[in-house]
C-alpha cells in the first residue's frame, strides 16, 4: 500500500508539474509584440510572430500558413488601432478559432490602455490617405507604452493561465526594472536636443518624438500612406528649411533616394529608425529596438 501511494503521489505530482511547465500557444502580430510577449511569458510562453522586422505592418504579406498558426493559437495579440485592418481580419476567419475571435478569451488588443495620439475629428475617408479613425497605431515606440502593454499582457496571461500568474508577475518586474534602467541612460543621451524639429516619412514616429521631447513639423509622404510627388517634394524644402529641421527620420523600407534628396536639400542628416523588432541588426528585442533607435539618433544630431 505505502509503494502504491508513493506511486500515485508521484504521478499526482508529475502531472502537477507538467500542467505548470505547459506553454501558451501566444501570436503576435508583429515582433514588437512579440519580444514583449516573450519577456512576459517565458518559458510558460511560445510566441510565433506574424510580420517580420523589416516589413511595413500596414501591409504584411499575409500567407496561408499563418492561418494554421492562428489555427493552434490560445492567445493572439494585436496592435490594434486599425494597424492589421487590411490583412489580420480574414486570417482570423479562416484559422476557425473561437478562442482569438473578436470577444474571445485569447484576443489581446495590445492598444488597450494606452493614449493614442492622432486621432482625426469628423468623418475619415479615403481622400485624407492611409488615415487611422482609432488613432496612431505606432504607440510602441513609445518606451511608456511599453510598459502599459507588458502590464496588459500579464493580466491576460494569468486570466488565461492562472496557475502561472506568479511566474508572468514577476517576469513583468524585471522588464520594467530593465526599461527603467535604460530610461535614464537614454534621457542622458538626447537631454541636450530636447526641442529639435525633425521630420519624419510617414507618421510613425510620433510617438516616440512625443517622449524624447523632439517636433516633428512634417512627413514626406503628402499623405499617410500616399507617396510624394515631385511637386510636392520640392514644395516641402522650402518650409522645412524655414523650420530649421534638424533631422530627417526614415523607416529602412521606405524610398532612400527621396528621403536623401529631402535631407540634402535642406542640409541636414538623414537616419534610418526600424520601428519593429527585427528591423536591424541591433533590435534584436524591444528595449534593444528602442536602444537602437535613441543612440542612432543622438549619434546624428551631435
Amino acid at each position: 500500500m505505502k509503494r502504491i501511494f508513493t506511486i500515485l503521489l508521484s504521478a499526482l505530482l508529475g502531472s502537477a508539474l507538467s500542467a505548470q511547465a505547459a506553454s501558451l500557444e501566444v501570436v503576435a502580430t508583429t515582433p514588437d509584440l512579440g519580444s514583449i510577449a516573450m519577456s512576459i511569458g517565458g518559458d510558460k510562453v511560445h510566441v510565433t510572430s506574424l510580420a517580420r522586422g523589416t516589413e511595413d505592418p500596414h501591409f504584411v504579406d499575409a500567407k496561408p500558413s499563418f492561418a494554421r498558426i492562428l489555427n493552434k493559437a490560445d492567445v493572439l495579440i494585436e496592435g490594434g488601432a486599425e494597424l492589421e485592418i487590411g490583412w489580420l481580419p480574414p486570417l482570423v476567419d479562416n484559422a476557425r478559432n473561437r478562442k482569438i475571435a473578436r470577444g474571445g478569451e485569447g484576443r489581446v488588443d495590445a492598444s488597450e490602455g494606452v493614449a493614442l495620439l492622432d486621432i482625426p475629428a469628423g468623418k475619415v475617408d479615403r481622400s485624407q490617405g492611409d488615415v487611422h479613425a482609432g488613432g496612431n497605431p505606432h504607440y510602441l515606440l513609445d518606451p511608456d507604452n511599453g510598459k502599459i502593454v507588458a502590464k496588459h499582457l500579464a493580466a491576460h496571461f494569468s486570466k488565461v493561465d492562472p496557475a502561472n500568474a506568479a511566474v508572468y508577475s514577476k517576469n513583468l518586474g524585471v522588464f520594467e526594472m530593465a526599461l527603467d534602467a535604460k530610461a535614464k541612460e537614454w534621457s542622458g543621451l538626447l537631454q541636450a536636443h530636447q526641442g529639435a524639429k525633425v521630420v519624419t516619412y510617414h507618421k510613425s514616429f510620433e510617438y516616440f518624438a512625443h517622449h524624447f521631447g523632439f517636433v516633428v513639423v512634417g512627413q514626406i509622404e503628402s499623405k499617410p500612406g500616399i507617396e510624394p510627388s515631385p511637386t510636392y517634394i520640392n514644395s516641402l524644402i522650402p518650409k522645412m528649411k524655414e523650420a530649421s529641421v534638424k533631422l530627417v527620420i526614415v523607416e529602412p523600407n521606405r524610398s532612400k533616394k527621396t528621403s536623401e534628396y529631402v535631407a540634402t536639400s535642406i542640409g541636414v542628416p538623414v537616419v534610418y529608425l526600424p520601428i519593429l523588432v527585427g528591423g536591424n541588426d541591433e533590435a534584436t528585442d524591444y528595449i534593444k529596438l528602442i536602444d537602437s533607435n535613441v543612440r542612432s539618433v543622438a549619434k546624428a544630431l551631435k
